[in-house]
């Protein structure tokens, strides 16, 4: 098929080389054009080498090109992924930092809580203007594939005021779906080992999920394993398994007292509601931090950090490598493959995507962005209807919808009042700052990211005035409850193995690694 596909934020090496791995997995994909754009031209390049010796390893028709023009990668796309980091490490780092000195302590920060709320900002900027350029050059009716993160706000932005039809993909759901596969072996065989008489293995593919609600904060609402519902029996299950019992306590704690396990991570969770991480002296109750995704202060921070600095350093062993291997049997679990293959050959796919509500989740605003099953073949996409979530579900998930969408109109009308509310409204900076504070953390923050936000352009002296006007109140000098050191390329030089896996996790496929249970190892 003579298609066309623009990868923006194509720099990104690990979650590139997949996204192609994936789609030249599929015989009428083998022949697409692609067209890699990153403002990074450096890993755009290193990048650029590695796919392209791929492509001529496996032989395929396939062609890649590489631009740091927008337009020029855009120009006739069939279909669009959005992989990028606006304002990349450097405004990630004020996402995490600003917040510490105001006693906002968070594991991630790209989703929600101050650091996801500035990041939406920052991030909707740039999607309007990559709405317009689709608008302007791209085929008519090209699908807009997003993988960045704020994922609900991008993809609200997108839809609502970007005019691009756009569907937000994440692997979250998956990533449970695969514990709590988990869970039911471990139930089932009784202390059996692998390996033993009589064990029976269960994969995801032996328990069939619906999962509902908003991105990082989807609900599974049934887990079926051989006909029967086990999602009342998932808190036995968690609270018991030798692994999932120490790595994933806040979301236990939340299956406990709202009946359902959710999706994100346990360090991604904490973040989001006001109860685990509001006093310094109590995080490390309900996180660890043998791996950072679990709830280590600022821990996605550190490993892209540390993933950055060792893809420039390691990139001359990785051309030394075996080329990837693109066949059936290699294919990974991401979405977007899927759904492109869906709609160009008919072949139904069913995943769980980031849509418009629109009436899918009754007890949600029809304006949301939900995460539901979706189905998609040569028709389009087909989004059955959920009804309702669970009462203390939905409570959870309109709490978040609210600061969202406070978020996305602040992000596009450049409304400082609007942006300030929906901090305010955010559960776990509610619960640990107080107006005066929020306003003034606001107002560093906008300062402090000034570059990246363009619709703020009449604001950022207002807001550089009043701090100047007013008494400090970000006096925190902390680097956080449970912080890790970023590693220099010597210290990870000692085990390059190691650094080799973690600068992986800090790629957008990150949530995608597979917790090694069976052998006690995260």
């Amino acid at each position: 098929m003579a298609l066309k596909i623009a990868v923006i934020g194509a720099g990104s090496v690990g979650f590139t080389r997949m996204l192609m791995r994936d789609m030249l997995a599929v015989p009428e994909l083998q022949k697409t054009t692609f067209a890699f754009m990153d403002i990074d031209r450096g890993n755009l390049d290193r990048v650029l080498k590695l796919v392209q010796r791929d492509i001529e390893h496996n032989k395929l028709g396939a062609t890649v090109s590489g631009t740091t023009n927008r337009r020029e990668a855009l120009k006739g796309a069939d279909y669009v992924y959005n992989v990028t980091r606006i304002g990349g490490l450097a405004g990630f780092k004020t996402d995490i930092e600003i917040p510490l000195k105001y006693g906002v302590d968070q594991c991630v920060g790209d989703t929600l809580c101050i650091g996801g709320i500035m990041y939406g900002q920052r991030n909707v900027a740039a999607i309007l203007d990559f709405c317009k350029d689709i608008r302007e050059v791209s085929k008519p009716g090209a699908l807009l594939l997003n993988y960045a993160n704020p994922m609900a706000i991008n993809t609200w932005a997108a839809n609502t005021y970007g005019g691009v039809d756009t569907i937000g993909l994440c692997h979250g759901v998956s990533g449970g779906h695969w514990q709590i596969s988990q869970v039911i072996e471990t139930m089932i065989n009784k202390g059996k080992k692998e390996g033993d008489k009589g064990f029976r293995a269960v994969t995801k593919k032996d328990v069939d999920i619906i999962c509902a609600g908003i991105n990082h904060q989807t609900w599974y609402i049934q887990a079926l394993y051989k006909g029967r519902d086990w999602t009342d029996r998932l808190l036995k299950g968690f609270s018991e398994h030798p692994v999932f019992s120490k790595t994933e306590k806040v979301r236990i704690d939340l299956l406990k007292r709202f009946g359902y396990y959710t999706t994100e991570s346990n360090g991604h969770v904490s973040e989001y509601v006001p109860w685990y991480r509001k006093r310094p002296k109590d995080i490390h109750k309900w996180i660890s931090k043998d791996t950072w995704i679990n709830g280590e202060t600022g821990g996605y921070l550190r490993v892209c950090t540390e993933g950055q600095n060792w893809f420039k350093t390691d990139f001359p062993a990785m051309m030394k490598a075996d080329p990837m291997e693109y066949a059936k049997e290699k294919r990974g679990n991401e979405h977007g493959s899927y759904i492109i293959e869906s709609l160009e050959t008919g072949r139904t796919y069913r995943g769980h995507f980031n849509v418009p509500n629109d009436g899918c989740i009754t007890n949600l605003p029809d304006d949301a962005i939900v995460e539901v099953p979706c189905y998609v073949d040569g028709n389009g996409l087909s989004i059955p209807k959920v009804g309702d979530l669970p009462l203390g579900c939905a409570a959870i998930c309109n709490v978040s919808v609210n600061v969202q969408r406070l978020a996305v109109e602040a992000a596009v009308h450049g409304d400082v009042n609007l942006l300030k509310q929906a901090v305010m409204m955010d559960p776990l900076t509610g619960a640990v700052c107080d107006p005066n504070e929020i306003s003034q953390m606001v107002d560093e923050m906008l300062v402090a990211q000034a570059k990246w936000l363009p619709q703020y352009r009449k604001e950022i002296p207002k807001a550089k005035a009043r701090l100047k006007s007013e008494k400090p109140l970000g006096t925190r000098k902390t680097k956080g409850a449970a912080r890790k050191k970023t590693k220099s390329v010597t210290d990870m030089r000692k085990n390059a193995t190691e650094a080799r896996r973690n600068a992986q996790e800090a790629d957008k496929a990150a949530g995608k690694r597979k917790t090694q249970a069976r052998k006690g190892k995260v």
